[in-house]
């Protein structure tokens, strides 16, 4: 059988013995694997000798073939064991097709309870549990379902020794049951008949281990479970949404020497302990998968939601508790600065290009994700984080200047890094405070994980502002009331910057700078913005000479005080007879 990892496509061979079968991905081979692009047109020849398979990888092949981890040229293989090409996996099974039995009606029927099973003592705990604890590995090795059956029955058989063959089976509503794999403590011993009987009471009827027990060998008739040589059978259904519909199956003889009846006597409280082992690993199987399949589901999730969304889901992955409600948010956007100049530089290494963005967007995500952000959305060289939804807490805004604050200083650190993926990158981030619908928001056929709101407009309009502003990172009013009192001069610092009217918006706006510690960016220090406070107060008075000469007190490097000296220049430092206070932004 062959099973790709990445496409769960699956394909089966019955291969003859002593018959060479070509495996590749060309439709004219034997075994065709049309899926796989990793194969190559003609890859592998198999072949059957006795129980073993041989593989041998043609000298045209131009992908490896690997055997147990290793590449190799050729390997033989014997049932249960699997070979990869590709992506793809090629498990070699045995390929006896047990056939199912209706049994008449067996001279005794046991039913095991919950209660019953807890009451019953092992009569070799130490080997039982010694298999017991290998059992998780045994089910996490496994890398498909054909492989996990092989393992599994071989643990039945080591841990229930009474047991001379053992089975996974599984079945499903009115079907006939399937039996997945099967084995026998002798492979010379025949054929192996399972009961569709006892599989149907024991996983769909009842849900609880059943065994029966049947006549004795001289009074056998040829269609019972198994062939004439089987005393007793039972199965137990393995539970869990993981396992629905599977069974374990195990078949035995009674030791006549010390039961010569062939009853339920002497040997009762040995096969009834089997029947505990038995439920002990269906137990151990349903939870490892259970878990298993969350993982899965997480894994698979976790590259489109963040932590905090997959923690909201739960267990259940209930997605309810995604829809659309109002509520408080704190949005960030965060853009890359010439981008748009390297794209046009660029044209012949796109590939490249697109690299180096979507390392500077992981870096973005990380920071997001990291302070307990939701990733809203991607646009092009751009990220849209926010907080307060799906989970409410009273740190979401200063998250959110947490999250801004370690972009920043990421980027910073590779700006003199000329090899650096994110050199010549740099970065305009703006965060605004406010009401907004977040959830699943979209069309009936298409939806994505986002904020809707005028808040989101505004946090993009800053990240816009950035650029006119010459600052990093720009916060609105309502943000920068929430975190004044709780923001340690350790972690950052604000200074205010102008009270503006956006272009093609009615509301004017009073913006913020968020800076790092002055540890972190001890260019401007605690003197300097209490300069920069001094000439912005004077400037939304209209005291204009006094704010252009407390603006001379900063370093010229600091980029910020080149908005506010511009326009007060250009009005030969006198305020307009009719200033108001509010600088009026000519474009976006």
């Amino acid at each position: 059988m062959a099973e790709c990892a990445e496409s769960q496509n699956r394909a089966t061979v019955v291969i003859e013995s002593d018959k060479p079968l070509a495996v590749g991905r060309d439709e004219q081979c034997d075994f065709a694997i049309p899926w796989d692009k990793s194969i190559s047109r003609k890859h592998v020849e198999v072949r059957l000798v006795g129980e073993c398979l041989r593989v041998r990888r043609f000298a045209v092949a131009a992908n490896p073939l690997f055997h147990r981890g290793a590449q190799v040229e050729s390997c033989e293989l014997e049932p249960g064991d699997h070979f990869v090409l590709g992506h793809t996996t090629f498990l070699f099974s045995d390929a006896r097709t047990p056939r199912l039995s209706t049994p008449t009606q067996p001279v005794e029927e046991v039913a095991f309870s919950r209660d019953d099973l807890r009451r019953i003592q092992f009569l070799d705990a130490d080997r039982r549990i010694e298999v017991l604890t290998h059992l998780p590995d045994v089910i996490w090795g496994a890398r498909t379902d054909e492989e996990l059956f092989v393992r599994l029955t071989t643990t039945l058989l080591a841990g229930i020794a009474g047991a001379e063959a053992a089975a996974v089976v599984s079945i499903a509503g009115d079907e006939p049951p399937v039996i997945e794999h099967w084995e026998r403590r002798l492979e010379v011993a025949g054929e192996f008949r399972p009961s569709t009987r006892l599989i149907k009471a024991a996983v769909l009827e009842k849900e609880q281990s059943i065994l029966h027990v049947w006549e004795s060998e001289e009074h056998h008739q040829a269609d019972y479970t198994i062939t004439q040589e089987f005393d007793w059978a039972f199965c137990t259904p393995v539970r869990g949404a993981a396992t629905q519909g599977w069974g374990l199956y195990l078949a035995g003889r009674f030791d006549r020497a010390a039961n010569p009846a062939g009853q339920l006597d002497t040997s009762e409280q040995q096969l009834r302990g089997d029947v505990k082992f038995a439920e002990l690993m269906a137990e151990i199987i349903s939870a490892v998968r259970q878990v298993n399949r969350l993982e899965r589901q997480q894994a698979g999730l976790r590259q489109f939601f963040a932590p905090r969304i997959l923690s909201s889901l739960g267990d259940g992955f209930d997605t309810k508790s995604l829809d659309p409600r109002e509520c408080d948010v704190t949005v960030l956007f965060c853009d890359l600065r010439g981008f748009s100049k390297q794209a046009e530089g660029a044209r012949d290494e796109l590939i490249h290009l697109l690299d180096r963005v979507s390392q500077a967007l992981g870096v973005m995500t990380h920071h997001i994700s990291e302070h307990g952000g939701v990733i809203g959305d991607y646009q092009g060289d751009a990220a849209m984080g926010f907080w307060g939804w799906p989970v409410a807490t009273d740190s979401a805004a200063l998250d959110a200047c947490r999250a801004a604050l370690g972009i920043r200083a990421a980027f910073a650190a590779t700006a003199g890094k000329k090899d650096h993926a994110l050199a010549d990158f740099q970065m305009g981030i703006g965060i605004a405070h406010g009401r907004a619908v977040a959830g699943k928001i979209g069309t009936t056929n298409h939806v994505k994980v986002t904020v809707f709101g005028p808040v989101v407009n505004l946090a993009s309009r800053l990240e816009g502002m950035t650029k006119q502003l010459r600052v990093p990172i720009l916060l609105d009013e309502a943000l920068v009331e929430r975190i004044q009192d709780e923001l340690t001069p350790e972690e950052g610092r604000i200074r205010k910057l102008a009270r503006v009217l956006p272009y093609g918006m009615q509301t004017p706006v009073t913006v913020s700078e968020l800076l790092p510690s002055e540890a972190a960016f001890p260019e401007l220090t605690a003197a300097h913005l209490e300069s920069y406070e001094h000439a912005v107060t004077n400037f939304l008075a209209g005291d204009w000479e006094q704010s252009y000469r407390a603006l001379h007190d900063i370093p010229p490097s600091d980029r910020a005080q080149d908005f506010l000296n511009v326009l007060i220049a250009q009005h030969n430092r006198q305020a307009p007879g009719d200033w108001d206070g509010i600088v009026k932004l000519p474009s976006k």
